[in-house]
């Protein structure tokens, strides 16, 4: 079909103002000490870490935002059972990414941090024009959250090592979704550092 043939929108971190990013850490939660997906998820997570000390540096703002989920009446327990329930240690950011008080929280009820929260509100407010996306699951809520990023006109960075897939489908094809269809920057950890940095 004419016009599906080849991608319009190219681009690079290059375009990016860090001064007008947000990093958005998306249910990096509780700790991973003991659990069977240390070894999967503490990579990533030590990533996000690093992105987090140093946009704090740079004065950019960090949010997180994490499940908070209401037991016995949201509709995502039914589907995936008991989990990051609201007040539960499990729903706390991951003390690896030491969490501080100038660092801002969303709590989410559903997989997009933009459904029904305070999220597009605060980045009003920051002035903010881009997003830097880690965390987890890059095919459920970081992409649920990268859809709505977009379609409230954010520019996306996603970054490779620092999200991860770990309950349906892989982690190659959730990032190529997110580029092709978001326009998301795909950048590994190093590279937003010296985006940070610039």
């Amino acid at each position: 079909m004419p016009g599906y043939d080849h991608q319009r929108i190219a681009h690079s971190l290059a375009d990016i103002n860090p001064q007008q990013c947000a990093v958005l850490i998306i249910d990096e939660l509780g700790d991973l000490t003991g659990s069977p997906l240390a070894d999967k998820l503490m990579p990533p997570t030590l990533n996000t870490a690093r992105i987090a000390e140093a946009v704090r540096a740079a004065h950019i703002p960090v949010i997180f935002a994490n499940d908070a989920h209401l037991p016995g009446i949201d509709r995502e327990l039914e589907l995936w059972g008991d989990h990051n329930l609201a007040g539960d240690a499990q729903s706390s950011p991951s003390p690896e990414l030491r969490q501080q008080p100038e660092d801002f929280v969303v709590e989410k009820r559903r997989y997009s941090a933009f459904f029904q929260t305070s999220l597009r509100l605060l980045l009003d407010e920051l002035g903010v024009s881009t997003l830097i996306l880690c965390g987890f699951d890059t095919n459920i809520c970081v992409q649920h959250t990268a859809a709505d990023a977009y379609f409230n006109n954010y520019q996306l960075v996603v970054v490779k090592d620092a999200t991860e897939t770990f309950l349906i489908g892989d982690q190659e094809s959730g990032l190529d979704y997110m580029k092709r269809c978001y326009a998301a920057i795909l950048a590994d950890t190093d590279e937003v550092l010296a985006l940070i940095r610039r």
